[in-house]
């Protein structure tokens, strides 16, 4: 008899989430309502949807920076319902990578500096190990001559590319790219999509992806719509 082999752990799992917000007057409102959503490892997807559908709240959700009212989320199978603070932040710093628009990186360091801020978070103190990954990082996003400059000597595109390199630093399994692009003028755009798809197809990361450009999201596997907070469409581009 053949043996039964399990289905591979998707590294993300929402089943039947859902976000209130109270108001200063006491009022409810729900803005995410019931999302079912499943990342399979190495999925390359675009959220998209208008100003207002909830991706930014639903992003914050995945992201382990708040906590749905209802439903279930897993990250990497690891169910989060029953951890404490201390406990996401750590599965969130190990598991999940951030790429925004503005890349948030510390003017006073320099780009090895900056890629290496992650495990520092993690470990405490610096050491060679961290040095030569975030090298290594800096060389795969073409920016092994940068090491030492820091973000004001670099242009826009670089920047974003040290931010990538940043968000790899702990080989997460999934990384939010929340308009990544957005900031970049076309040509710079397209390259920084280019590198977060060699990185996808080389590590078998999974990425998801939010922007407004309907021309990037063509370019994904995937792409999953939210309007008014609920999923209306979710599959392939047209």
């Amino acid at each position: 008899m053949a043996e039964t082999v399990a289905p591979p752990c998707p590294v993300l799992a929402l089943e039947g989430v859902r976000k209130t917000y109270r108001s200063d007057a006491g009022i409810e409102t729900e803005v995410l309502h019931g999302i079912d959503l499943r990342l399979a490892r190495g999925e390359f997807a675009a959220l998209i949807g208008p100003s207002g559908s909830g991706k930014s709240t639903l992003l914050n959700l995945i992201g382990l920076l708040d906590r749905p009212r209802a439903g279930s989320l897993s990250l990497d199978g690891q169910a989060t319902a029953g951890l404490d603070d201390d406990a996401l932040a750590r599965l969130r710093g190990q598991r999940i990578g951030f790429v925004f628009q503005f890349h948030h990186l510390i003017p006073a360091f320099s780009a090895l500096e900056n890629v290496m801020m992650p495990m520092l978070i993690e470990r405490g103190r610096p050491d060679a190990a961290m040095r030569e990954r975030a090298a290594g990082l800096l060389e795969q996003v073409g920016l092994s001559a940068q090491c030492d400059s820091r973000p004001g000597q670099l242009s826009g595109g670089q920047q974003q590319r040290v931010a990538i390199a940043r968000a790899l630093a702990m080989r997460p399994a999934l990384v939010l790219a929340d308009e990544p692009t957005g900031n970049l003028d076309t040509r710079t755009a397209d390259g920084i999509f280019a590198l977060l798809r060699e990185v996808n197809l080389a590590f078998a990361t999974s990425f998801l992806i939010v922007t407004h450009d309907p021309r990037l999201a063509a370019r994904c596997d995937r792409i999953v719509e939210l309007v008014d907070g609920s999923i209306v469409a979710d599959g392939p581009p047209a």
